[in-house]
Parts: structure tokens; sequence; C-alpha cells
């Protein structure tokens, strides 16, 4: 009976040896993935990451007068965050190439420091390639005191490569409370 339950024992500490092996492995392989997504982020302009090229690609843009395209840009509010958020205009026309601005209004509802971050997305997907944002808001979290409203630009421009068939862009962000950060903040 002591042998078997020494055997069951020893079966169990080599399980919850590999198993802790196993997590190991997986944390670091995650680790190792940083640096690729960031690229990727980078290139694709996913989560509202841009590369030093988009300066560069904004000077050498063509602007295409002949052509129109209409962005359209929305907003939304994780409900956990107690603020306005909207796009100070609904919709625009640009001119492929060329530069131009916006900003979106948030105001802090609550009675204390909120931090918050925002997370764009373009639409269609097609079309993220070529939307390209050379200022926005969303590359840092933002701080609003109680009460207190802001105007947060976002500064883009179309690439004059975007397919004929693209004739709508829509830029969405959705704001999110980043609690670590509030919490901070709350405390100073």
């Amino acid at each position: 009976m002591i042998a078997a339950e020494d055997q069951v024992k020893s079966t169990n500490a080599q399980t919850i040896g590999k198993l802790v092996v196993i997590a190991v492995l997986m944390f670091g392989f995650g680790y190792a993935l940083v640096p690729l997504y960031d690229k990727f982020c980078e290139i694709t302009g996913l989560g509202g990451r841009t590369g030093d090229q988009v300066a560069e690609l904004s000077e050498n843009q063509a602007v295409d007068p002949n052509r129109s395209v209409k962005v359209h840009f929305d907003s939304n509010i994780n409900s956990q965050l107690p603020w306005d958020f909207e796009p100070a205009e609904t919709f625009m026309e640009v001119k492929p190439g060329q530069m131009y601005e916006t900003h979106y209004v948030a105001r802090n509802r609550s009675s204390v420091p909120v931090v918050a971050q925002a997370v764009p997305s373009v639409a269609p997907g097609q079309a993220a390639l070529y939307f390209n944002k050379t200022e926005c808001f969303c590359f840092e979290e933002q701080l609003l005191m109680p009460g207190e409203a802001k105007e947060m630009p976002v500064r883009f421009f179309v690439d004059s490569k975007l397919p004929d068939k693209v004739d709508l862009i829509t830029l969405s962000y959705i704001i999110y409370r980043n609690d670590e950060a509030t919490s901070l903040a709350s405390s100073k």
C-alpha cells in the first residue's frame, strides 16, 4: 500500500514538474513574440501604431485632385469609463495624398481624475494600409481631471495608392479606462 502511494506521489511530482516547465516555455515563447508583434503593428498600423516612415511618406505623397474619399469618424466608450467622447465632425471629404486634421472631444463626468486609452480601427480592413495617422491622441494615455474637457487631435492622410473601389473609410475609436494609471493619478 505504501509503495503504491509513493508511486502516485512520484507520478504527481513528475506531472507538476512537466506542467511548470511547459508554463515557463509558453511564457518565454509569448515574450519572444513581442518584438515580432510590434513590427507587425508598425507595418500594418494595427493598434494605431505608425513607424517613422509615415512622416516621410506624407511628404512624398502626390495629391490626387480628381479623387475624393469620404472619411467617417466614429467613437465608442467602454461602459466602465465615465467620459463623454465624440468626434468634432462626423464626416470629412479628403483628397488622397493631402494632410488633414480633425479632433475628438472628451469630457470627464466623474469627480476624480481618470486615465483612458483609445484604440483605433479602420474599416474596411483593406483601407487600413492606406490610412496613415501622423499625430493621434491614441498614441498615449489621456488623463482628464474631474469635469475637464479636452480636444484631442488626429492628423492623417489617405495614401494616394488607395484602391479606386474604396470611397468610404471609417476611423473608429473605442476608449477604455486604465484602472492602474487612474489609481496612480488619483493618489497624487
